[in-house]
């Protein structure tokens, strides 16, 4: 179980506008990530240090968006200003997952602007629009030279900040999490009314950035 990267809802300036400001408080350049065509989605992705990387999705104009759990989870959270949409844990199993949430993982994919194709499987999503805390999963099915991860950037994650409750989140993870989990610092807040990510926070080399 590994936090795979952060999700990013652009807001009403737009999918590049978002990664460009985003971009400039990072002190880094984020990359073409190419169309979602299961989900009637785009992104542009900044690899970061330890095989993460952050997203940054915009929902298109497109018939799969209005379909898919997660074309509907961005589009919602863009009508609200856009801001963190979640977090995602990989894992090389799904199949618990699936029995726990009785359904099935569906298949995602995108091109790369060259063409090439790189392609998971995710389940979760409708707990994430439920209860915006909880992370959804997700298993690659490429190679790994095709991973967002394989960049290797030089940012690090190190701390989430979260609205919510770790017994919640463990519930829904199905195993009891520290105050660490593979590295990166979780913290939970209970005070606020509405649930979801509160703040992510980078070591850049020009210093810690909280987002």
């Amino acid at each position: 179980m590994r936090v795979d990267h952060l999700t990013f809802a652009a807001g009403p300036a737009g999918l590049k506008a978002e990664a460009e400001r985003l971009g400039d408080l990072l002190g880094a350049r984020f990359r073409d990530g190419g169309f979602h065509p299961r989900f009637g989605t785009r992104s542009h992705i900044l690899p970061l240090a330890d095989d993460r990387y952050l997203e940054v999705v915009e929902v298109l104009e497109h018939p799969a968006a209005e379909k898919a759990p997660f074309g509907q989870a961005v589009r919602a959270r863009s009508e609200m200003g856009g801001g963190w949409l979640g977090w995602v844990i990989s894992v090389d199993d799904l199949s618990p997952f699936e029995q726990r949430l009785d359904r099935q993982a569906v298949r995602g994919s995108r091109h790369f602007p060259d063409g090439r194709l790189l392609e998971w499987d995710q389940i979760g999503i409708k707990g994430l629009i439920a209860d915006p805390q909880l992370p959804y999963f997700i298993r690659w099915t490429s190679e790994p030279e095709l991973l967002p991860s394989a960049l290797h950037g030089e940012i690090k994650l190190d701390r989430i900040e979260i609205a919510g409750t770790r017994s919640r989140v463990e519930d829904w993870l199905g195993t009891e999490i520290g105050e660490v989990v593979d590295g990166v610092r979780i913290k939970f807040s209970s005070e606020y009314g509405q649930p979801g990510i509160l703040s992510a926070t980078f070591q850049t080399p020009n210093g810690k950035v909280k987002i």
